[in-house]
């Protein structure tokens, strides 16, 4: 029986011209996590990320921290959805960029309803693929990690693929999924267990590497 470790990016730049970057605190959350796993004498024999730029300097920063060089394969089934195209196919007119508390909660109220139309396959996102696809694309991997691996994997992906496993093994309703996916921490930590045949979750959404009191502000969700 191997574990896959799922980690979710850190904090990316939300709100800034190109959120596809992670921000400082995303850099320390990361380097803290790979730190966490050197502690506890975790080693990988395997390592998967997708190709987005949050996605592999977490994976960088996580080898920092643990002091060694892994080598990730990289799989475009691990990329997030795109949530600026999921908004607009429900809200075709142009948001301003969130600067209150009020704005950042009517952000992922559309968000969700979005989700929801495209999970149902009412609304097709540009640029997108369906949602059968996106969960085709990450159920490859997770069949691939069965076949292929035992031992510890590392895998790094975003919210929307990870809950979308979580959902998958456990067979959750589309609404589980989506509140699964938008409560989902920066450089959380979700375990499942595997065999050739199976997948089983063990934890989900943890940050045992943030339990300190010095890093109770560390803890974000963007």
């Amino acid at each position: 029986m191997g574990t896959l470790y799922l980690v979710r990016h850190g904090q990316a730049s939300f709100g800034a011209e190109n959120y596809d970057v992670l921000s400082s605190m995303g850099h320390r959350q990361s380097v803290r996590l790979g730190e966490y796993f050197k502690y506890k004498g975790v080693t990988f024999d395997a390592a998967l990320t997708g190709t987005l730029n949050r996605q592999i300097q977490t994976f960088a920063g996580i080898c920092e921290g643990m002091g060694m060089a892994l080598d990730a394969l990289r799989q475009t089934g691990l990329n997030e959805y795109d949530a600026e195209a999921v908004i607009a196919a429900i809200h075709p007119a142009k948001l301003d960029k969130p600067t209150s508390p009020e704005m950042y909660r009517s952000h992922f109220r559309l968000l969700k309803d979005g989700l929801a139309q495209w999970m149902a396959g009412v609304v097709s996102p540009r640029g997108m693929p369906s949602y059968t696809d996106f969960v085709a694309g990450i159920t490859e991997v997770l069949d691939h990690v069965k076949t292929s691996y035992t031992g510890n994997v590392l895998l790094v992906s975003s919210g929307g693929p990870i809950a979308t496993a979580v959902g998958h093994v456990l067979g959750t309703s589309p609404e589980a999924t989506i509140d699964l996916n938008l409560r989902i921490r920066n450089c959380s930590v979700t375990e499942f267990a595997f065999t050739p045949k199976r997948h089983m979750l063990v934890t989900y959404n943890t940050l045992p590497h943030l339990d300190a009191l010095e890093h109770a502000d560390w803890i974000t969700y963007s």
